[in-house]
Formats: C-alpha cells, structure tokens, sequence
C-alpha cells in the first residue's frame, strides 16, 4: 500500500507556503525599489548569479560529495546499506538514490540531488557503527523524504535572490569605497549608499525567512521518516543518540565536516548558543516532541 505523501502535515504545509510568499514578496519589492529609484542595469548580475544557481543545481550533489569526501560505494561494498536504502525506497514510491559512504567517526547523515532520479544518499563510518539498524534505517528514510520533497531544488530557488542582494550589497560598497560619492537625481543619498541598504536589508530578511524554510523541510522530513518506516521511535532514538555523541566527538573531526552542517541530519554545532532564529535545523527538543505526537497519533510508542 503506497503510503500518505512523504508525510505532508496541513499545519506545517501553510507555514512553507506563507513563509515562500513572503519571500517572493521580499524580493518583488527588492527589484521595484531598484529597478524605480535607483534605475540601475542588473541584467549582468541576474545573469551571473543565474549561472551559478544553474551550475549550484545541477552540479549539488558532485559538490556535496566532494565537500564531505563522501565515496559512492557499490552493492559489493555496503550490501547491507544498499539492501536498507532499497527497501525504503519501495515502500516510499521512490527510485533508488546512489548510495555513499562518508569516511569519518562523527555520526550523521544527507542526501542531496537536483530530483529523485539525480540523487545520492550519504551515511557517515559513523553513524553505522553506532546506531542500530533500525535506528540507521530512519535516518535513511529522513533523507529520503528530503529527496522526495526535492528539498536541494527548493533551497536553491529560495537562495536565488538572496545571492544577487549580496553580490549587489558588496557592489555598493565597492561603489562607496572606489566610485566617489555620486548622489541620485533628486539630489539624495549616494546611489551607492542606497544600493548597499537596500541590498543589506533584503539580504538578512530573505536569510532569515531561507533559514524558516529549511527548519520547515527538516520538520516534514521527520514526519516523511515516520510515516515511511511507521515507527517514528526509530528516529527519536537516533537523533538522540546522534546528538548525545558528537559533543563527545574530537574537535577536530567535527571542523572537519563542520561544513556540511546544513545538510546533515543533525547539524554538528547542535550545542551551539546560536539562536533558532538563525539555525539552519529545528531544536532536537521540537523534532522530538512533534515525532511523539506523531507516534501516539500511530499509536505507537514514544
């Protein structure tokens, strides 16, 4: 029986879009403003930043093996892995991902790929020696849910504009430092002070609202696992113990991969002081308290 599609929650689905429209919105304005006051060409920055978004899209997933020295390893070599990743697959309605193995202690996880059929799902040396097979096997389905949701397509179209803000914020400040103090037509501020602010300001709001969206598509991830293995306690059970063992984790190997934190299952600065505000992830206390709603609403056990 197929099952409820990759656990889309009505509650959670309303505050995706709402949180996407304010962003369009944010960036509607952005361009009103710049187009209108300022009367600056962006047509080459538009196009530059195009090309890297196109470049960022289809070349994600050879990036993010790259950046986490991930290996992709054939049946032969992870027959158990690749026998999990198939069986998830199967039961979410899903084509089999490439699969890839990290070489490092630190327990985690990712998946990444433009759609379904261009993707990879990695797991850490880490992660399969400390969690149980179930436990593994709900963070599989975790990342898969993430694939199936095309979560790397929709991040990379949030960020789009957000890129051409900074690129046009440091052409401001560039302007501002090399490019004299030119004011507009009116007689106001520099052209380049305006461009800077205005730029800064949809900047840090658009990365704000980005950073929504990724702690959303974490939270419907979770509730994808649960409902794609139907024992949400599996995944419970792993973040805690994932998050219980990277504060024991050598600093070093945690640097060491510290930059695929908005890709990992459990980012590893999940001790951080940082606010929620500005985390890429949900706090592990929200994930947990939802994934036992969740459970008891399977009359499951939490």
């Amino acid at each position: 029986m197929k099952r409820k599609a990759y656990g889309r929650d009505f509650g959670l689905s309303v505050r995706m879009v709402t949180t996407m429209f304010l962003l369009g919105a944010l960036y509607v304005a952005f361009f009103v403003i710049l187009l209108q006051i300022l009367d600056v060409g962006i047509g080459i920055v538009l196009l530059i930043i195009g090309g890297l978004a196109f470049l960022q899209y289809f070349t994600s997933d050879k990036i993010a093996l790259a950046a986490s020295r991930a290996q992709i390893v054939e049946r032969d070599q992870a027959p158990e892995l690749h026998d999990m990743v198939e069986r998830l697959c199967a039961m979410a309605d899903l084509p089999k991902p490439r699969v890839a193995v990290i070489p490092t202690d630190v327990p985690n996880a990712f998946a990444t790929g433009r759609n379904p059929k261009h993707s990879v799902v990695a797991v850490t040396d880490g992660l399969w020696r400390r969690l149980d097979r179930a436990e593994v096997e709900g963070v599989v389905a975790h990342e898969l849910s993430h694939i199936a949701n095309r979560d790397v397509a929709i991040m990379t179209i949030s960020s789009f504009f957000a890129m051409v803000a900074a690129l046009l914020m440091r052409m401001g400040l560039w302007g501002g430092m090399f490019g004299g103090g030119d004011r507009d037509r009116s007689g106001g501020a520099p052209v380049w002070l305006i461009m800077f602010a205005v730029s800064m300001l949809t900047y840090v709001i658009s990365y704000v609202l980005i950073l929504m969206i990724s702690r959303y598509r974490e939270y419907a991830a979770d509730r994808g696992s649960a409902l794609i293995t139907g024992a949400p306690e599996n995944l419970m059970s792993a973040l805690q113990k994932i998050a219980s063992d990277i504060v024991h984790i050598p600093q070093r190997d945690l640097r060491e991969v510290q930059g695929m934190n908005a890709f990992f299952i459990v980012p590893t600065s999940v001790k951080s002081s940082i606010g929620e505000l500005f985390a890429t992830h949900p706090p592990l206390e929200k994930r947990l308290a939802r994934l036992a709603e969740i459970a008891r609403e399977m009359g499951r056990p939490a």
